[in-house]
């Protein structure tokens, strides 16, 4: 965990040294109502395009805050290209796997229905906010791409196919984690967790089928969807993604 107490707020639009800006009402509501800042605090803005930089408020309203930016704090840093695929779990679960995913490096994540899903709708402003949320608590600069709802035969219809699609196998035949992942060293990849239920015979054998699929176990233990996207994560980011630098 980061030492740092200073907040950070996403900022998509420009940010730069003696520029000022005006935060969103949301944004002001939770500096000025929830964390009590006012004008002279210091506070961190960034985004995946011009990095992290101090600001400083000049202006604290509960509706309408304005900043100044200071100066640079740390230049903008690339999350790995790995994409996480899921389908929607009930709603504690889904934010555990949201949150998860965002502090371990998913750069988009793409919700799906599926056989034996529980749900085929989202919330997606919802999730987008926890998205940024996420973003902000776990020092990274850019937030996850979100796409819209699709069924799993819609998305491998259109699957780019020079990206590889891992799917969690729980039928435990798949390659293991390590070896899998191995395969994709500095290559474009995702992540697909099942629901609760799992695949259905049929969508299994679909998956199976694809050029671009690779089924992937986690081992001897059933693992519930939101762990196993977790656990997948972390095994990727340290064979594959940015743990080993």
């Amino acid at each position: 965990m980061s030492k740092k107490n200073q907040i950070r707020i996403f900022v998509p639009s420009c940010l730069a040294q003696n520029h000022q800006l005006l935060l969103t009402d949301e944004q002001s509501h939770y500096l000025c109502n929830v964390m009590r800042k006012k004008n002279g605090d210091e506070i961190l803005c960034f985004n995946a395009q011009d990095g992290e930089f101090l600001a400083r408020v000049v202006e604290a309203n509960k509706k309408q805050t304005k900043l100044q930016i200071l100066s640079l704090a740390r230049l903008p840093q690339k999350t790995p290209d790995v994409w996480l695929v899921f389908a929607p779990l009930k709603k504690n679960r889904t934010d555990f796997l949201i949150e998860k995913a965002v502090e371990l490096g998913v750069s988009k994540i793409i919700p799906i229905f599926t056989r034996f899903g529980i749900t085929d709708k989202i919330r997606p402003e919802r999730i987008k906010a926890q998205l940024v949320e996420a973003a902000e608590q776990c020092e990274r600069f850019d937030v996850p791409v979100l796409e819209e709802m699709s069924s799993l035969n819609e998305l491998l219809k259109k699957w780019p196919k020079s990206r590889k699609l891992f799917f969690m196998d729980e039928t435990k035949t798949g390659w293991p984690a390590v070896d899998a992942f191995g395969t994709c060293k500095n290559l474009p990849a995702a992540l697909l967790i099942g629901p609760e239920g799992g695949f259905a015979p049929d969508e299994s054998v679909l998956l199976r089928n694809q050029p671009f699929v690779c089924p992937v176990s986690l081992g001897p233990r059933i693992l519930r969807a939101e762990t196993a996207a977790a656990a997948a994560l972390a095994v990727w980011q340290a064979i594959a993604g940015d743990w080993k630098e």
